[in-house]
């Protein structure tokens, strides 16, 4: 079997530990705050990130990474020993990264290089690369990787809430007047992953109920299959996410080690701090 390396961005949200684990490349997403650029992984966290939006009231910009970063990933991988890549981005719905990556296949012509749109963002996005390196490392044939990737993406489940509405209103996505009579109501959005983007479900009035509403959606969309994975998400929130998943266990009856891990930053800034979330992945049914 080729010596195959999995290529993936930053956007989806998978932690260190795994990275280093599995051999996986990652092109960072970006981001800017005035002439001013960070790297997602290597001189950003969300932990900064909303540090330095605090102190200068700003919601930054991000970038997809270029296609010459893209160009410099496949050459180390290649350099590794190489004889394969899969490259899965995220979403071509809303970053421009897949589109970098297939342009800097341009570059390698006679290589074996193929990129995968997700079609999904962070954990939804992660859970496929993992299912690529476990499959890899399983000594498994590239049809069998790629549709193993096509299930996942398929059996995807993911939701999330906010605790404040400060920073869409900072960003420009939700008028200041609103966002403030928000607040003071004590509304929560409720996310989730739609048509390859992070869209509002619902708004909710109090904390506590919106975390109520994750657990009722997460019994929903599982009703009658078994869960295979589990991941857990969170910007600047790792206690608020770890008592969520106390509840999302007793109700969905699992046991499972979950991978806890930040959205990101190239995520996290389109959202704000204190956001909990969790991803499942649905099986076979009971």
């Amino acid at each position: 079997m080729k010596n195959i390396t999995v290529i993936t961005d930053t956007n989806a949200s998978l932690p260190k530990d795994l990275i280093e684990k599995f051999g996986i490349i990652q092109v960072p997403i970006n981001i800017q705050f005035a002439e001013e650029t960070f790297v997602t992984g290597v001189s950003i966290d969300d932990a900064k990130l909303f540090r330095l939006i605090d102190e200068r009231q700003v919601i930054p910009t991000t970038a997809a990474p270029s296609p010459s970063a893209f160009e410099g990933a496949y050459q180390k991988a290649f350099d590794q020993g190489a004889e394969h890549i899969i490259c899965i981005c995220c979403s071509s719905a809303v970053s421009a990264t897949y589109n970098a990556a297939c342009l800097a296949k341009e570059k390698f012509p006679e290589a074996d290089i193929s990129v995968v749109d997700s079609q999904q963002l962070s954990l939804a996005e992660g859970f496929q690369v993992l299912s690529a390196v476990e499959d890899i490392a399983e000594g498994k044939e590239l049809d069998e990787i790629f549709s193993g990737i096509d299930s996942i993406r398929n059996r995807m489940v993911v939701y999330g809430a906010l605790p404040t509405l400060k920073y869409l209103a900072m960003g420009g996505r939700m008028g200041k007047f609103a966002a403030g009579f928000g607040n003071t109501l004590e509304i929560k959005p409720v996310l989730t992953l739609r048509d390859g983007k992070l869209d509002l479900l619902e708004k909710v009035r109090t904390w506590k109920k919106a975390k109520a509403r994750l657990i009722q959606l997460a019994s929903e969309n599982a009703q009658g299959y078994e869960i295979e994975r589990v991941g857990l998400i969170h910007v600047n929130n790792e206690e608020g996410v770890l008592g969520l998943y106390e509840d999302l266990k007793a109700a969905l009856d699992i046991n499972l080690v979950p991978i806890l891990t930040e959205f990101t930053p190239g995520l996290s800034v389109h959202t704000g701090s204190g956001v909990i979330a969790f991803a499942l992945v649905l099986g076979q049914g009971k």
